[in-house]
């Protein structure tokens, strides 16, 4: 079993990986502005699903589940992309309301969770990397498998507790702002998530 000097080292490389912001995060700030913080944690709850399934497949055996769906894995890569940029689309052409508007368009909570879980599973390559990172941190001599589930559950309550707070952060600053100011975000994290989806559509998949 690993001991604790590596599992902090892994704490630290987990928490610089979550901290930069990519789709998931930009997903989850702009429906915190626009639907408060409890739109935002529902997303956050639907990533947590996400990584959760992601760890099963990783302690399963991650090679031999990605070698035999290949092809699979390039099909939800690009419908992932085209989601990505669907919302992108979405958040340009909304008009920065908050108030009024976003009450009487308001989603369901079930809405916002399996959105977050689509965005996490958007991108099968955050399943290869993170299958890449987790074995650089496991130990040959003890319980692969049990090391696996430990630092995948180690890297979601990271996700957890930084993501969270992406989520009341921007739901409290979206109270304050203004509906040009609103807009401007939403643009610029629209342009975040199309470019994202772009990216995506066009990127190999990896080997």
């Amino acid at each position: 079993m690993f001991d604790l000097t590596t599992w902090f080292a892994y704490l630290a490389a987990c928490t610089l990986l979550v901290i930069v912001p990519g789709p998931t995060v930009t997903v989850i700030i702009a429906n915190s502005l626009r639907a408060g913080p409890s739109a935002g944690l529902m997303n956050v709850a639907g990533t947590q699903v996400g990584l959760l399934l992601m760890v099963g497949v990783l302690a399963l055996g991650l090679d031999t589940i990605v070698t035999q769906a290949g092809a699979v894995f390039d099909v939800l890569r690009l419908l992932g992309a085209a989601y990505l940029i669907w919302l992108g689309v979405k958040m340009w052409r909304s008009d920065g309301r908050l108030g009024q508007a976003a009450a009487g368009a308001r989603r369901s909570h079930g809405h916002y969770a399996w959105q977050g879980f689509l965005v996490i599973w958007s991108n099968p390559k955050a399943l290869l990397f993170f299958g890449a990172l987790i074995p650089q941190f496991v130990d040959p001599s003890g319980n692969a498998a049990l090391q696996v589930v430990l630092l995948g559950l180690t890297f979601m309550a990271v996700a957890l507790v930084l993501d969270g707070a992406y989520a009341l952060a921007a739901g409290t600053t979206g109270a304050l702002l203004s509906r040009h100011n609103v807009r401007i975000l939403e643009r610029v994290s629209g342009s975040f998530l199309i470019g994202g989806g772009l990216w995506l559509a066009l990127s190999r998949r990896a080997a």
